[in-house]
């Protein structure tokens, strides 16, 4: 008799705040389009006002940064399952909106770059300067030709500090991807100190490798930069070049050293002096790219 009080009364008081909950308009607009029995409804009250909150915040709702939602960009919703109900996070128009957006970010690979290249594009670059005229041209150039089929060579971009090299070409590489096409951005002093940390683990030290070197477009930034070894010229930037000259892959660069400065660099080691293997080096590097110099405005400053 107990047992049977006891569930009557949990049973009036699930009524009671189900009674309760239909009196908000949002609440009895969710549970009425739900096809099953208000018996059933009323044992999910708690969750189903949960879901009515989220319900109305959405109704509310003018963007994705304006969202209210326990988890941003996403709706708790119940569905009707069997003789039950089940409840789970849908996403709002807003969110699947932003994904397919962002959908492209897939095709490019950043290694040590700054999160702001994930965002260049075409529309953003600086257009005020007449310093930026023939690169911005050979960029369309290239964008152009090669979402075309057509063979292009990549560019050595120089210049000086702050003006805007890297964002240049990950404007490019982001507006390619959006295209479906494949790319990876290197921080090249960074990139080499990561495989040398990883040498010892062959299996992440040659996917890492293998996937820089065969990727279709690729930007070796900030060439010049980095401490210069054997290894690292030789072994390294040398493989790499040399896979991409054999496989006619556009390649980048960009460096605050001109060609016959890097040239010079790349003849000196921390082992050795060397200019024929430089020589070599550099032919890959003619081979594969075009020389364009950008003197501009320290962007970084402003």
């Amino acid at each position: 008799m107990e047992k049977l009080a006891f569930k009557n009364k949990n049973e009036n008081l699930l009524k009671v705040s189900f009674s309760k909950a239909l009196a908000d308009d949002d609440f009895k607009e969710l549970v009425d389009t739900l096809d099953i029995d208000s018996n059933v409804k009323m044992c999910y009250t708690s969750r189903l006002m949960e879901a009515s909150k989220e319900y109305k915040n959405c109704k509310h709702c003018k963007s994705l940064l304006a969202c209210k939602n326990t988890i941003k960009g996403t709706c708790l919703t119940p569905k009707v399952l069997g003789e039950g109900l089940i409840f789970s996070y849908v996403k709002c128009p807003y969110k699947i909106e932003m994904e397919e957006k962002n959908a492209y970010s897939k095709n490019i690979y950043f290694f040590e770059m700054p999160p702001i290249l994930k965002e260049a594009c075409f529309k953003n670059i600086y257009k005020d300067d007449k310093n930026r005229l023939e690169i911005v041209k050979k960029i369309k150039n290239f964008y152009d030709k090669y979402k075309n089929g057509e063979s292009v060579k990549g560019i050595y971009l120089t210049g000086n500090f702050g003006s805007g090299k890297s964002y240049l070409i990950a404007a490019l590489f982001n507006e390619l991807a959006k295209l479906g096409r494949k790319s990876a951005i290197i921080y090249f002093p960074e990139f080499l100190r990561s495989l040398k940390a990883g040498f010892g683990d062959g299996d992440e030290y040659k996917e890492l490798f293998d996937s820089i070197m065969k990727v279709p477009l690729l930007l070796i930034d900030d060439i010049g930069a980095e401490r210069l070894t054997d290894w690292a010229r030789d072994e390294i930037l040398g493989t790499i070049l040399q896979y991409r000259t054999d496989y006619k892959l556009p390649t980048f660069f960009t460096s605050n050293l001109n060609l016959k400065e890097l040239e010079s660099h790349l003849q000196i080691t921390n082992a050795s002096y060397n200019k024929v293997k430089a020589r070599r080096i550099m032919e890959r590097i003619n081979y594969l790219s075009e020389e364009v110099t950008l003197i501009g405005v320290n962007r970084r400053s402003e």
